[in-house]
């Protein structure tokens, strides 16, 4: 007979699919003893703090919520090159669970990682493509066994793993969302100004793609989003010069994430996107393009 494991466990959940489905996984094998943890870093989208509150809420999982925002933008400053931003992301996570864990006694850590994370993070004789948060950007020492239920999957054996749960469609076909958050999709420096931006474009691209395709004007992409460009172009502001930064659209159809194909988004839902970007952003936008790659040869992420 084997021996019972006991203790008290941690997860993170973003909200995203592999976390919530892990999450409510975990809580029905361990109840109370599981913490379900929400970190703010800085770098998620608008308003989601409130939005994984009430998703959990309804789930009927109780979730701390933790603003770690200037914890992380204090390690990432100064730091432009993707990994070590994933690295440092990855690290700061770690830290932030060790200290909640002293005060729960917690010695498991319960992750919503899945097959692409460690595939694309490399070890052994694979290679790296890029080191995922949760994989390649844990330090090698941290005071947690790790737990992960969903290791073996692909995102959409999560999504039908989410569904015989009974969790609500809208949070198990949630689009993916990376671990991250906006920090992999400022390129360059992170900053929290530059992050403010992109949570207003991401928003922007969001909206008007959900709206075209509530309205019948396209398919919902797997994954739709927004990059900031590090470099300023020159630009017409009224009737002067404007000196600005670029953002990227993103929008791929996909099934498991390890290959995607750019999605035809209809040159009218581009247009609107682009139109309220350089509008509401005028003072730090003054350029948007769209992203025709598919992958590969590109990721679906561009760090």
């Amino acid at each position: 007979m084997k021996k019972e494991v006991t203790g008290e466990a941690v997860i993170a959940t973003s909200g995203g699919v592999d976390s919530t489905v892990a999450a409510v996984l975990a809580h029905e094998a361990l109840g109370r003893k599981l913490h379900c943890i929400y970190v703010n870093t800085g770098y998620m989208r608008k308003g989601e703090s409130g939005d994984v509150k009430e998703l959990f809420g309804g789930l009927g999982i109780d979730v701390e919520v933790i603003d770690a925002s200037q914890r992380f933008y204090s390690a990432l400053e100064g730091v432009t090159e993707p990994e070590e931003k994933r690295k440092i992301i990855g690290e700061t996570f770690i830290r932030v669970f060790e200290d909640r864990a002293k005060e729960t006694g917690a010695t498991f850590l319960v992750q919503g990682t899945i097959a692409p994370d460690w595939i694309e993070s490399g070890s052994g004789i694979r290679a790296n493509i890029k080191s995922h948060h949760n994989v390649g950007g844990l330090p090698e020492k941290h005071g947690f066994r790790l737990v992960e239920p969903l290791r073996d999957l692909y995102k959409d054996e999560v999504r039908k793993v989410g569904k015989e749960l009974g969790i609500p469609e809208e949070a198990y076909n949630r689009q993916p969302f990376p671990g991250p958050g906006l920090a992999v999709r400022i390129m360059g420096e992170a900053t929290p100004g530059r992050a403010k931006v992109l949570q207003e474009a991401v928003h922007i691209a969001e909206d008007e793609i959900e709206k075209a395709a509530k309205a019948g004007e396209c398919e919902i992409p797997w994954q739709y989003f927004a990059v900031l460009l590090p470099t300023k172009t020159v630009g017409v502001l009224g009737d002067k010069r404007a000196y600005g930064y670029t953002i990227g659209v993103r929008a791929v159809q996909s099934i498991d994430g390890m290959t995607a194909k750019y999605s035809e988004l209809p040159h009218s839902v581009l247009s609107r996107i682009s139109n309220r970007i350089t509008r509401e952003l005028k003072d730090d936008i003054n350029r948007v393009v769209y992203d025709i790659t598919s992958k590969p040869p590109g990721t679906i992420e561009w760090e």
